[in-house]
């Protein structure tokens, strides 16, 4: 069984949980999802299976959320299950004031990371020294915020407003700590009261199953018709067709020289990541890489084989 699920995790379950939870439904097979979402958390994971496993980094990273923020109070962790670390007042907070805040943050911008996060320091997740108290200093690193929407403001004038925010993001974004910092710049002290993602990559909420939907399918034998096929996952990679001759090599993990390509794309670039394809499946993902002996021409690096 190999392809990917769209899973709709509920809060109060770990992402390792889900993906145990799908490892037994599907008979032991290898199981990973794309991308960590917090326990308190909601939304889309998905979950690859079998030969997916191995084209997890390779999948789209940009993601979705919809957040709700709680002002005048900030947080240890960031959201609502840490301890409240300093109380203000957001009485005069306004949804107009709030509105060009969130303005302040789109585009590239630099955060660091939560201690808890599962960032590494010193071969350790950073939760993990959380969990012992241990706190250490983090190096700020460089996400894209491609838009931030205010969708509802709630409890305006009082101390504690809250807000439903729309995120669109680069991996690697931490929404706990755009929703401190927010609180911050205002001056007022905020925290991520909940999140929910509602994209991750090519995967919607929209089309997301439940747990409980996973394993009536799986009762009923057919799973297999709710897993998103390898192909279809990578279909935002190019594709460069292979010659039959040059097949085999390729499954060698050998270097695809232009002579072996039977079709391309008009448009590459160097380093640019491909779909090495016969017209049945895909064979590898592979790098471009100027041919030094053929000026104006690529050769194709392997960097993995899927069959």
């Amino acid at each position: 069984m190999d392809g990917i699920l769209n899973i709709l995790k509920p809060p109060g379950m770990t992402s390792h949980d889900v993906v145990a939870f799908i490892r037994r439904l599907v008979g032991g097979e290898k199981t990973g999802h794309t991308g960590t979402l917090d326990p308190g958390a909601a939304g889309v994971l998905p979950v690859c299976v079998g030969r997916a496993t191995r084209v997890i980094q390779f999948l789209p990273g940009d993601k979705e959320y919809r957040a709700e923020i709680t002002f005048g109070r900030a947080t240890s962790t960031g959201d609502a299950f840490g301890e409240v670390v300093y109380r203000g007042d957001a009485t005069t907070l306004t949804s107009g004031a709030l509105e060009e805040a969130l303005r302040a943050f789109v585009g590239e911008i630099m955060q660091v990371p939560p201690m808890t996060s599962a960032v590494r320091y010193q071969g350790k997740k950073l939760y993990e020294l959380a969990r012992q108290g241990v706190e250490v200093k983090r190096q700020p690193r460089r996400v894209n915020i491609y838009s931030l929407r205010l969708v509802r403001m709630d409890r305006a004038g009082t101390p504690h407003p809250r807000a439903l925010v729309d995120v669109a993001c680069s991996a690697g974004t931490y929404i706990r700590t755009l929703c401190a910092d927010l609180g911050q710049l205002l001056g007022c002290g905020a925290y991520m009261s909940f999140l929910l993602r509602t994209r991750a990559g090519a995967f919607s909420i929209d089309k997301a199953l439940t747990l409980e939907e996973v394993e009536e399918c799986a009762r009923q034998g057919t799973l297999l018709s709710k897993l998103v096929k390898v192909e279809q996952a990578l279909e935002h990679l190019p594709c460069i067709y292979v010659r039959p001759g040059a097949v085999d090599r390729v499954k060698s993990g050998s270097p695809l020289y232009w002579p072996g390509v039977a079709t391309a794309p008009d448009f590459l670039q160097e380093g640019q990541l491909v779909r090495l394809c016969t017209d049945r499946a895909i064979l590898a993902v592979a790098r471009s890489v100027a041919d030094p002996k053929r000026p104006g021409y690529y050769q194709f690096q392997p960097v993995r084989v899927l069959i």
